[in-house]
């Protein structure tokens, strides 16, 4: 019964990256991991010698423990990662404000160009002289 539990909960993570994957919702660095966690974890349901090979190897007296260990790892790398990833948006965040605010800056003197020009513009035709042309004198 454990097994079974195991296997549906592997693929069902299994499943789930897929199809956040084919969503656009997951990105391909993060699914490899997620995909990842959850063949070792179905290889390990199905397999118990595995995880009691490996653990004996790795110098555990308890397969649950290496579980614990390797789920504590998991957790350092993906926080880890995530952070990695929050302090590069960080940074792009602040470099695309600043380039905002320098864009506004410039969208605004040159409106105050324009509308300084456009004033330049009527005050010159407001001031030319109006003498008849040749059409108005015949």
């Amino acid at each position: 019964m454990q097994s079974l539990v195991g296997v549906i909960a592997g693929i069902f993570v299994l499943i789930l990256t897929v199809e956040l994957l084919r969503r656009h919702a997951l990105r391909e660095k993060y699914a490899v991991l997620w995909l990842l966690i959850s063949l070792i974890g179905v290889t390990f349901t199905v397999f118990p010698g595995v995880l009691e090979w490996v653990s004996s190897k790795l110098g555990f007296n308890l397969p649950s423990n290496l579980v614990f260990a390797l789920a504590a790892l998991v957790l350092l790398v993906v926080g880890m990662q995530l952070s990695l990833e929050v302090g590069r948006l960080e940074d792009r965040s602040q470099r695309l404000a600043e380039e905002i605010a320098l864009l506004r800056h410039d969208l605004e003197s040159l409106s105050a160009d324009r509308s300084a020009g456009m004033h330049d513009v009527e005050d010159a035709t407001d001031e030319s002289p109006s003498e008849p042309t040749s059409l108005e004198q015949e």
